[in-house]
């Protein structure tokens, strides 16, 4: 680009432009179909990738020209465009009893028969009273304004004070804290007598000899110690 201008587009390859040596050169039989291919054709060094689209001439306006037929501005300023309403053009149903009549009188029976009938001799209702569709008039107002409303404005102080993060901060938090309570109740587990006694075990019972309930109040009838004091003297060193 030199002076501010755009390049012309790069244009597909013909085999007039290719020349001998370059990277696009055909030996032997070349066609125009070769240099359309994009899997084919080859970059040029320097230069950018061409398109394989036939694209057509410099004079062509890419785009979709539509022409005004409302009269544009000046006619908009000057009056007032309204749409005016379109005659619906009533069509009154089939009068099946007068055709079934004639069908009859014609000696057609059967049903292909009558379907032919129907085809060839349609006659319609001439009352109005037949007609179960009819178009009702609107009933909207003379003055009504048809559109949406406008939404309201945006509330720009609490956006400022992030007031929607905190909110939505103190939903998590309440969200978290009801989940917390429900995994608790989950694992709870009733209390057992094994989790009762690790918790508070029972005092150790003291160990005592069985003895005949006959024999509990008769004394020994044989001391080995020579008096009372020597036998007090053993029994408190042994303790």
């Amino acid at each position: 680009m030199a002076g501010g201008g755009t390049a012309p587009p790069r244009r597909p390859l013909s085999l007039a432009e290719v020349e001998p040596g370059s990277e696009n050169e055909r030996l032997g039989v070349a066609r125009n179909s070769m240099l359309r291919n994009p899997l084919i054709l080859k970059a040029e060094l320097g230069k950018p990738q061409r398109n394989c689209y036939t694209l057509p001439g410099f004079d062509f306006s890419y785009g979709l020209y539509i022409h005004g037929t409302d009269g544009g501005v000046p006619a908009a300023i000057g009056h007032w465009n309204t749409v005016k309403q379109r005659t619906a053009l009533v069509q009154m149903p089939q009068d099946y009893i007068t055709m079934n009549c004639g069908a009859v009188k014609a000696g057609y029976t059967t049903a292909h028969e009558f379907n032919l009938y129907y085809k060839a001799m349609d006659i319609r209702c001439k009352d109005v009273n037949y007609f179960r569709l009819k178009r009702c008039p609107s009933k909207a107002p003379a003055d009504m304004a048809f559109g949406i409303t406008t939404r309201p404005s945006t509330p720009l102080f609490d956006l400022l004070q992030h007031k929607y993060k905190e909110l939505w901060m103190e939903q998590q938090r309440a969200r978290t804290a009801a989940e917390r309570v429900e995994k608790k109740k989950k694992d709870h587990v009733s209390e057992t007598r094994t989790t009762l006694l690790r918790k508070q075990p029972l005092a150790a019972k003291e160990e005592s000899f069985w003895h005949l309930p006959r024999l509990e109040k008769v004394g020994p009838h044989l001391s080995t110690f020579p008096d009372r004091d020597a036998h007090k003297k053993a029994f408190s060193a042994s303790h």
